[in-house]
């Protein structure tokens, strides 16, 4: 039950971060859905590899190149789901950013309902 929490929080994210910025469209809220599933597959498992690659690389920019990694990601799932756009690596880049602020603070709120 936890897990599929987690998973409607982060595409009401998508939703919310695709209508604050131009440079991202979802079609809708199931290709929402697809994305946040696909964003949790994908971190899960392509990430920790990325990230072990570009261990030297992290260490000197102080951890800044995760940025990069995190855009990567979102850039793979644009190329994977059809109705989710994004339209440059500085959109995912942003995009990125905003979808953890979003989910942060979605994922506070539920936590602060439960109480």
């Amino acid at each position: 039950m936890n897990i599929l929490v987690k998973i409607l929080l982060s595409s009401i994210a998508v939703i919310i971060a695709s209508y604050l910025l131009p440079g991202v469209a979802v079609d809708g809220f199931i290709t929402a859905v697809i994305v946040a599933v696909l964003l949790a597959l994908l971190n899960s498992s392509v990430k920790p590899l990325l990230i072990l690659l570009t261990i030297p690389l992290t260490i000197f920019t102080l951890g800044l190149f995760l940025l990069v990694i995190n855009a990567l990601i979102i850039l793979m799932a644009d190329a994977i789901v059809p109705g989710f756009e994004v339209h440059s690596f500085w959109w995912a880049l942003i995009f990125s950013l905003v979808l953890s602020v979003i989910n942060a603070l979605l994922t506070d709120l539920s936590r602060e309902g439960q109480k």
